[in-house]
């Protein structure tokens, strides 16, 4: 059981940024800074896809709406991606079943990025950029701090990782009235295209 802080710490920052933790595992793994790394995530092609795909999100994370449409798209891709993190660190050190560390990785993915998204709606009711931008690198640094630490000091990284995953699912709970309000007007605008677009084809006055 040794490796379920370090699986827990993980899932939690591959629902965050999953392309991070991949890059960020596979190299310290690369470079010799630990040996807690499975091989698989020290290939090259694995850390040059990582690297694309985690700078196409540091671009796309930090824009309004964007953001949003991005997270979307990533409801399955952080858990699972969460999931076979956990279970290649499991399967590496062997102190814990593959499908268990699997089960615990994805799952803690599947609420962290759900507390991001609903973050981010929370979020994108504001009409400046600002937010977005430096809420987007807070978590780039709070996910690169966190895997870095629970390296090192796994237990103690994943409690912190509880404290934010439990702090981020109150914050989602506190500012759930303003998204919804977000939502209501968002459906309001496109029932009030959907109208004047069907005004607009109607037939032509006499």
């Amino acid at each position: 059981m040794s490796v379920l802080p370090l699986v827990f710490t993980s899932g939690w920052a591959s629902g965050i940024n999953a392309y991070a933790v991949v890059l960020l595992f596979g190299l310290l793994g690369a470079t010799g800074v630990t040996d807690e790394v499975p091989a698989a995530l020290q290939r090259p092609d694995v850390l040059i896809v990582a690297g694309v795909l985690f700078l196409c999100e540091a671009v796309a994370d930090k824009i309004p709406y964007v953001d949003s449409v991005w997270d979307t798209v990533h409801t399955v891709i952080r858990p699972v991606s969460g999931a076979v993190v956990a279970a290649l660190l499991a399967g590496h050190s062997g102190s814990l079943p593959e499908v268990a560390a699997g089960a615990v990785g994805g799952s803690t993915a599947l609420l962290s990025h759900l507390v991001k998204a609903g973050t981010r709606i929370a979020v994108n009711t504001s009409p400046e950029p600002a937010s977005n931008i430096v809420l987007s690198l807070a978590e780039d640094l709070g996910v690169a701090g966190l895997v870095a630490f629970a390296v090192f000091h796994p237990v103690l990284a994943a409690i912190i990782a509880a404290l934010l995953l439990i702090g981020g699912i109150a914050l989602v709970i506190f500012l759930w009235s303003r998204i919804r309000r977000y939502l209501r007007r968002r459906r309001q605008r496109r029932q009030e295209k959907r109208l004047a677009a069907a005004g607009d084809t109607g037939p032509l006055p006499g």
